[in-house]
């Protein structure tokens, strides 16, 4: 593989050389072709270098789903600098540990991170702030915002500043491309070290299992922020010349509309968007005959809704991995859905999966026994930015990563995921991390301990319940602690309910047992 062209950048310039009219996203109705895409990204990067930007920067982006995200993403790439995407549902104090953790030479924000950077500006360690808005009402931005270049393409089908860009940096397998955040069960961020050779095995891994084509459109409905959303199809779709649909913001009813009217052949989302459109009243005789390849993860998937799905002839293809992991690590092939709906699949072509007995490390060989996951391959992450403790935790000498999660495999080898080691609960595709919640809850006047678990939720998969033990003979009501906890955290994450008990249930090591307290709220506990 040449080594100069493993950038996913350097994918964009050559389908610009080669059919620069073809169209490579349709954002909001409007099309931008290939060549107009690899000008813009070409003057951006060399804003970015002119800036001071070099190979290893990291470049942060705080916005929603749009083609300036992917720009940056590409300038990045274009540069051999780090993208680190940033969630823009995160509140102001941990979008400030991000970035102080990752510390970017620049910081580009779309039209809604604006006004949460202008209120931590001056404590975050950013050398350069750049504004992507696109929004002609946008109240006028405070001075330390810089434009970005307007990506005008002259009839040339160059941008003034495109023809300053130096060619590509040569970037190996190794070098680090996206620094995605997620957390474990501590609650605090790490950031997950995405290789270009990661993300291009993916891209690999991918295209083998969906079978894709050039002439492939891919509807983005994943947030790019999250690396489904980014790297899960989205990256290797212009890597191989197909077009991206990409929308603001999730409709439902949109989103069916965009399926049909642009012949739409791939999709990965989150089981609450697939049942949302199916809930659309033009669901049931939308033609959808081009889409080949659903791809649904990120959450429990219901039966019901593959069957929803299957009774319309499109079969829901069950995915599993992780962020840590580009994001695939298996795939259910579309033949199989039918007989095996709850089943993540096979292992990727150039994946391999194992599980392990967690208390004894003893690989598990029989099928049937469930055990944790553990995966290695060409897209497995390199680490932990800055945190090499919490990466040999995960990352053993032989290169396999333990996910964490439980599964079991049957004996025709296909994967099913049983539970999670960790106490993540996934609410809509979104993580929230219980101990995170529950620190900020310690906080609260007279609250003596704090637990937070998962419950089913209809809508949402999952949703977060808080149970409280309080001092004296005030009760904190629910509308109190979701005040009190969204002045710090993201409203995703806050609870949806507030029970209230004498004792929390303990275990013999005396830590609180989340299973008996998910139990006992299951069985009626009252607030």
């Amino acid at each position: 593989m040449n080594e100069q062209n493993l950038g996913s950048a350097a994918a964009v310039h050559y389908w610009a050389r080669t059919t620069r009219d073809a169209t490579a996203i349709v954002y909001e109705g409007a099309r931008i072709g290939y060549g107009t895409l690899s000008a813009r990204v070409r003057s951006l990067a060399a804003a970015l270098s002119g800036g001071g930007v070099r190979a290893g920067d990291r470049i942060a982006f705080l916005g929603r789903n749009g083609p300036a995200l992917l720009e940056a993403a590409l300038a990045a790439a274009h540069l051999g600098a780090v993208f680190v995407p940033l969630n823009v549902r995160l509140a102001a104090s941990e979008v400030a540990y991000l970035l102080g953790d990752c510390r970017p030479h620049t910081l580009i924000a779309g039209d809604t991170g604006r006004a949460l950077i202008d209120g931590i500006a001056d404590t975050v360690p950013v050398q350069r702030f750049l504004l992507a808005d696109s929004d002609p009402a946008a109240p006028e931005a405070h001075p330390r915002w810089e434009p970005l270049p307007t990506g005008e393409v002259a009839e040339s089908g160059e941008t003034p500043e495109a023809a300053d860009a130096a060619p590509p940096v040569a970037v190996r397998p190794t070098d680090p491309a996206v620094i995605m955040y997620t957390s474990g069960t501590t609650g605090r961020p790490k950031g997950a070290v995405l290789t270009h050779g990661n993300l291009w095995w993916n891209h690999i891994n991918t295209a083998a299992v969906i079978r894709t084509r050039l002439s492939d459109t891919t509807l983005v409905l994943a947030p790019m922020f999250h690396i489904a959303g980014l790297s899960g199809f989205t990256l290797g779709a212009l890597c191989c010349g197909g077009t991206l649909v990409i929308r603001r913001s999730f409709s439902p009813e949109q989103c069916l509309e965009d399926l049909v009217e642009h012949r739409v052949a791939n999709l990965i989302a989150v089981p609450t968007m697939f049942a949302a459109i199916a809930a659309t009243a033009g669901f049931p005789s939308a033609d959808l005959s081009a889409l080949r390849a659903a791809i649904v993860g990120g959450a429990p998937v219901p039966p019901a809704l593959v069957r929803d799905y299957l009774a319309h002839g499109i079969p829901l293809h069950q995915a599993w991995g992780m962020t840590e992991t580009a994001p695939l690590a298996s795939h259910l092939p579309t033949e199989l859905v039918a007989a095996h709906p709850d089943a993540a699949g096979f292992p990727l072509p150039h994946t391999e999966i194992r599980l392990v007995d967690p208390a004894t490390g003893a690989v598990v060989t029989e099928p049937e026994v469930a055990a944790e996951i553990r995966v290695r391959g060409p897209n497995v992450f390199a680490g932990y930015w800055n945190n090499p403790e919490a990466t040999r935790r995960v990352l053993d000498d032989a290169g396999w990563f333990r996910s964490g999660d439980i599964g079991r495999v049957d004996k025709n080898g296909l994967l099913f995921i049983v539970d999670r080691l960790k106490d993540v609960i996934i609410s809509g595709g979104e993580n929230i991390y219980p101990a995170e919640l529950e620190r900020h809850l310690a906080e609260y006047p007279g609250v003596r301990e704090a637990a937070v678990v998962g419950v089913e939720h209809p809508r949402w998969g999952e949703s977060p319940v808080a149970v409280l033990c309080q001092d004296g003979d005030g009760r904190a009501t629910l509308e109190e602690i979701r005040a009190f906890t969204g002045q710090r955290l993201a409203r995703y994450k806050l609870p949806t309910a507030v029970h209230h008990v004498d004792v929390l249930p303990r275990n013999g090591s005396g830590k609180v047992d989340k299973a008996a307290l998910r139990a006992q709220v299951a069985g009626g506990l009252r607030p």
